[in-house]
């Protein structure tokens, strides 16, 4: 549903009434308050902004007539039209809410609307008006081609700018190799010696073909909707890492947000949506919110021990510690107005007041190119998530394929090295063409224990494993139940995983909870199939390189 129409209050990006830096529709949005522009696509649930990466589903506008804008992803332009979708009259006080109230133990829409036969029609209609990301975009009168599509075919492409893909590119400059780096960032990436794509998010299709002289195709759109084709020889993969999400009641209401979206609401400083935050989290992650966001943390909690250095840092600030603790369940609706804690191993329960739940317990690669292109991954336990089996240099089990920093689970030390490494391998063909050795399974890490003890807690409301699709915790262990064993096809009989987010968020989650739902190591429970794109693409840009590259440019 569509809000009546609110013009939006943002104001130029620069001038005169205008903020005097370019600034996302997000972050204008978090100086007005914490963002509450979309509703949950089954129970209508209030939903705000969880990564601030572009991955999740909770700042979805519509944006000058187009559905499903990311906020998080759109720099503020005079004149722009900004609505809310899927809620009625509005996000902030939505009837279709109601559904929420009235299933309290979730709808079951695989096997329920089948009864009386002679309203199956109306039941179909009803549930595709309630569930879904908005209305097709507004005609446009006169309407103009997009921007030219580009092609590029260049010997070596880095993926990602950060400092390991930084490293990656002067590297290369250094050993007389001109590399073409593609970045995600929306403000300007500037290389000496390097060609740049900035604003572009791209992905392998088809597979990487070994045989041929440039193997790797990658497809993918700039933000103005203009479609990519890169050929390449070979690829450095510095997609780096991000905060992951964490099970419990109420995990997906307004004000529960990764470290990620905490940094970049308030970049330089600026004043926060919140006051009062729980930081969850013990270790390097949490101390660097503390840094960054201490007058503003009121408490924080650590699945374990928390570390030495977060200890000093929160004694400094006089920040309440709550180690080897549950998060249970984040109170409020619209947004958290606090959160409950219990004692691991006990049943010591404490209450913190709190308008803010920043979660620091946890860092994933982004790994979804590496799945797409086929490299050999491998468990770890810690932190709980696949990475690729690598050699020395950073190449993977695929030839030319080389990964550099947090996506290849290089330390923070080591991903400048890393980057440079894989450079030097992917510059002089000299790559290993087999990893080294696998990884051997690590001992159960302390998020297994961590949530065996949260599968036995006593649940009252809804515990919301997926956000994108609303999947709650109760669907995933009746699947298990029912017999459906391992990831993929718990994927297919209840949506779990099929989201915006294409599962980054609520997949490292669930792999835990069925390894213990199935009595077998995270890893005998598998992956899901990584298909392209990783986020939602124009057709407009895909059907550009079509004309202008051929057919083979998208077959």
């Amino acid at each position: 549903m569509v809000d009546p129409p609110a013009r939006s209050p943002l104001g130029s990006g620069t001038g005169p009434g205008g903020p005097a830096a370019a600034e996302t529709l997000l972050q204008s949005l978090a100086r007005r308050g914490f963002p509450n522009v979309v509703r949950s696509v089954r129970y209508h649930r209030p939903r705000g902004p969880f990564c601030g990466l572009g991955h999740c589903a909770g700042c979805l506008v519509r944006l000058n007539g187009r559905p499903n804008a990311r906020a998080c992803r759109h720099l503020v332009e005079a004149g722009d039209r900004v609505r809310t979708e899927n809620a009625w009259p509005g996000p902030r006080f939505d009837l279709l809410g109601a559904l929420d109230l009235l299933f309290p133990r979730g709808l079951d829409t695989l096997h329920g609307f089948r009864r009386p036969a002679w309203a199956t029609r109306t039941y179909h209609r009803v549930v595709r008006r309630l569930a879904g990301y908005g209305a097709a975009p507004d005609p446009v009168a006169g309407a103009v081609p997009g921007p030219a599509p580009r092609g590029e075919a260049t010997d070596v492409v880095v993926v990602g700018a950060g400092a390991s893909g930084r490293a990656a590119a002067a590297s290369l400059v250094g050993h007389g190799v001109r590399p073409l780096v593609v970045d995600r960032s929306l403000g300007p990436v500037d290389l000496a010696g390097a060609d740049v794509v900035s604003r572009t998010t791209v992905t392998f299709l088809p597979p990487p073909r070994p045989d041929g002289p440039r193997p790797f195709v990658l497809l993918g759109f700039e933000e103005s909707g203009r479609g990519v084709s890169i050929r390449a020889r070979a690829v450095v993969l510095a997609t780096g890492g991000y905060d992951a999400s964490l099970v419990f009641e109420g995990s997906d209401r307004p004000g529960v947000i990764a470290a990620d979206l905490a940094f970049r609401l308030a970049p330089d400083g600026e004043q926060l949506p919140f006051a009062r935050a729980l930081v969850f989290g013990g270790g390097s992650r949490a101390r660097a919110v503390l840094d960054r966001l201490g007058p503003s943390v009121a408490a924080l909690a650590a699945p374990g021990d928390i570390g030495p250095d977060v200890v000093r840092r929160a004694s400094e600030l006089g920040v309440p510690l709550y180690p080897r603790s549950l998060l249970v369940r984040a109170r409020g609706r619209s947004r958290v107005r606090s959160a409950d804690l219990r004692a691991r191993g006990r049943t010591t329960r404490y209450s913190v007041r709190c308008d803010a739940i920043v979660l620091a317990h946890r860092r994933l690669p982004n790994s979804p190119l590496l799945f797409q292109a086929g490299a050999r991954m491998t468990w770890r336990s810690p932190p709980g998530a696949y990475f690729p089996e690598t050699g020395p240099d950073g190449a993977t089990s695929v030839p030319g394929l080389f990964v550099a920093g947090s996506a290849g689970g290089f330390a923070e030390d080591d991903r400048r090295v890393s980057g440079e490494r894989a450079a030097r391998g992917a510059a002089t063909g000299e790559g290993a063409r087999e990893p080294g050795a696998p990884v051997p399974p690590a001992a159960p890490s302390e998020l297994d224990g961590y949530y065996r003890e949260l599968l036995a807690e006593r649940r009252t409301g809804k515990w919301v494993v997926c956000p994108c699709e609303d999947i709650l915790l109760e669907e995933v262990e009746a699947a298990s139940r029912a017999g459906f064993r391992g990831i993929e096809v718990v994927k297919r009989y209840t949506g779990l995983g099929t989201g915006l987010c294409q599962g980054r968020y609520c997949l490292p989650d669930a792999l835990l909870l069925l390894s213990h739902l199935e009595g077998r190591p995270a890893n005998e429970v598998g992956y899901i199939t990584q298909r392209p794109p990783l986020v939602p693409t124009p057709l407009t840009a895909l059907a550009a390189l079509a004309n202008e590259f051929g057919e083979e440019a998208v077959a």
